[in-house]
């Protein structure tokens, strides 16, 4: 593994679980991994738990984490080529990410989209220049259209948890939201999930909330919400904004929301949400603080996943 930005990095997903999971069971058994390595932490957008599990998990492999706030605690950067740069940024990606190059031995980026232009959105710009011009492995700590890290978490709670010798239905839902939010979480778990082709995978939204299809393909899609849930053993609960028009809200429609009747339907499922959650609006208090939410174990397994993919990238440098 040279970088880490999506599941096309990983030649064994269920190895990389089964790796994550052993590290939850002994967190310190390759503690010396990583000493006398640094990792590089650039945030170009706000984080709690990327932030924290990703420092604890270099810190069990004996490495040193430092974070960077881009634009907060330095220079504003510019990372278009060819740019005139009369406007507010300072310093271009050009010289940053070299030197920072020199500084670490691996470099995590979080990005996030700016849901105005598509096409640059998914260009993947920014990350894209750290890629080219770093000179090290770049780990993803969240991208303008993917969450590598939370999805590789959310599998590893899912085999974690789900002990029956036959495939579970995975449901991800969209939920309802205050403001438009990005479709990086949602198409990230369709891509892990899909490759991963150990589940019944259902994708629920209402009209004109499709994603991308390279996502979701192989994942059956519907907009009967109830339908979905019947029978489903995992439910994912999500927002994202529309992807064809881009960046919008059409339907904010609380009816999405989940809640124990709507639970009912389910096979007693299991419930996820990346966090931060929006209380009473994307899932009711009484999911959240119910005997089948899986949110904080779910984000308690964000150490887990991180540290079994800075390993692998410790063994490139």
């Amino acid at each position: 593994m040279k970088n880490f930005l999506s599941v096309h990095e990983v030649s064994a997903i269920s190895q990389l679980v089964t790796n994550a999971l052993a590290f939850k069971a002994d967190p310190f058994k390759d503690a010396t991994l990583g000493q006398r390595k640094r990792l590089g932490m650039l945030f170009l957008n706000p984080s709690m738990r990327t932030r924290i599990s990703t420092q604890l998990a270099a810190k069990n492999l004996g490495m040193d984490a430092i974070v960077f706030n881009v634009g907060q605690d330095g220079w504003a950067l510019e990372f278009e080529d060819e740019a005139i740069m009369s406007g507010s940024t300072v310093e271009h990606v050009k010289e940053a990410a070299p030197v920072l190059g020199k500084y670490f031995d691996i470099l995590g980026v979080r990005t996030f989209p700016s849901l105005k232009n598509k096409t640059d959105d998914y260009s993947e710009l920014y990350i894209n220049q750290f890629i080219k011009y770093a000179g090290v492995p770049i780990l993803s700590l969240e991208s303008a259209t993917l969450h590598p890290l939370q999805s590789l978490t959310d599998l590893i709670t899912i085999q974690e948890t789900f002990k029956e010798k036959r495939k579970p239905k995975i449901v991800m839902t969209w939920a309802p939201h205050v403001k438009a939010l990005p479709q990086c979480v949602a198409n990230s778990f369709s891509q892990w999930i899909t490759a991963w082709g150990n589940a019944d995978f259902v994708i629920t939204h209402p009209e004109d909330y499709e994603l991308d299809s390279k996502f979701t393909n192989g994942a059956t899609i519907t907009h009967d919400q109830d339908e979905a849930l019947k029978d489903a053993d995992i439910v994912y609960v999500k927002n994202w904004s529309t992807y064809q028009d881009y960046g919008k809200i059409y339907c904010n429609d609380p009816e999405w929301m989940l809640t124990n009747e709507k639970l009912a339907l389910t096979n007693n499922a299991k419930i996820m949400h990346c966090l931060p959650v929006r209380r009473n609006v994307e899932v009711s208090d009484e999911i959240l603080d119910g005997p089948n939410s899986m949110v904080t174990l779910q984000a308690g397994n964000r150490v887990w996943a991180a540290q079994a993919v800075l390993a692998e990238l410790l063994k490139q440098t």
